[in-house]
Order: C-alpha cells, then structure tokens, then sequence
C-alpha cells in the first residue's frame, strides 16, 4: 500500500496540508538516489541541529544551498576538467546530486560552512514569542467582606 488517505484528519485539524505532500514525496523517493551522498543529521543543543554532508570532489563553487518553503535543497555539480581521463578505477563519484529535506515550522538555516570534504548545514529553531507557551494569570472576583452585618 503506497497510498495515504488523510482526509478523515483533515475534518478536524486546520492547516496540515503541507503533511499529505510531505508522505507522497516521501514515498516517491528513490532508494539509490537516497544513498548518495551519504549524510548525519545531528542534534547539537535543544533547538540547534546540523546537517553533515560527505561532498569529496567538490568544491564551494560546486555547491548550492537553498532554504524555499520549508524545504531545504542541498545541490552539487562537479565541474569536470575538459581533459579525457583514464581510470583504472573510479571510487570517487563526483556525480551531480540533489538532496532535499523538510524543514519544520520556525526551523531557519543559520549558515554552510565546506571543510575537508564535509559540508555542515547549521540549522536553528527560532519560534517567534507570541508562539510561546506563555503562564496566563487567573483572576478572582471576591466577594464583599461582611462585618457585623455591614459590607466593607
């Protein structure tokens, strides 16, 4: 089964379309173009994470990072010398690739950095702070105090 119906969900929740794109390109992914190139998502602090991409071959000019509505686009495309080269064998591939990620709500990219074959994708949680849990005082209403008799 490779089919999702969310309508049932959608009846009761507001804004969730973006969740029926996300699971049908999720199960359109190719497996072999999922493994290259090989990547780490870690999780650096509470609302800090990075991207680690494993890039051999290719330089900052052969990359481009792009943040566009939620989605994160990470593409590379070696600039191959003109030269006819002749393997006796071709370990590295160098091939040209694109890797997307979904990027949650509030989630930015706070900056790329390329070393020694490595690119690191830093990625911040800034929620805005009326989006914040925030403590909402309780406010009582009491009644007169009676003395004697008499409201004070």
């Amino acid at each position: 089964m490779r089919t999702f119906d969310l309508s049932p969900l959608f009846r009761s929740t507001v804004g969730f379309e973006h969740l029926s794109r996300m699971l049908d390109a999720a199960s359109r992914l190719d497996e072999q173009a999922a493994a290259y190139p090989p990547y780490n998502i870690e999780k650096l602090g509470e609302d800090r994470y990075r991207i680690t991409m494993a890039v051999a071959g290719f330089g900052d000019a052969d990359l481009e990072v792009t943040a566009h509505d939620h989605t994160l686009i990470i593409t590379g495309k070696a600039h191959r010398d003109e030269a006819e080269v002749q393997y006796l064998h071709r370990g590295i591939a160098g091939r040209p690739f694109e890797r997307r990620f979904e990027l949650a709500d509030f989630i930015r990219v706070d900056g790329a950095a390329l070393v020694n074959g490595l690119l690191h994708v830093d990625l911040v949680r800034e929620v805005p702070e009326q989006m914040k849990p925030r403590t909402i005082a309780i406010e009582t209403k009491r009644s007169p105090k009676v003395i004697e008799g008499k409201a004070a």
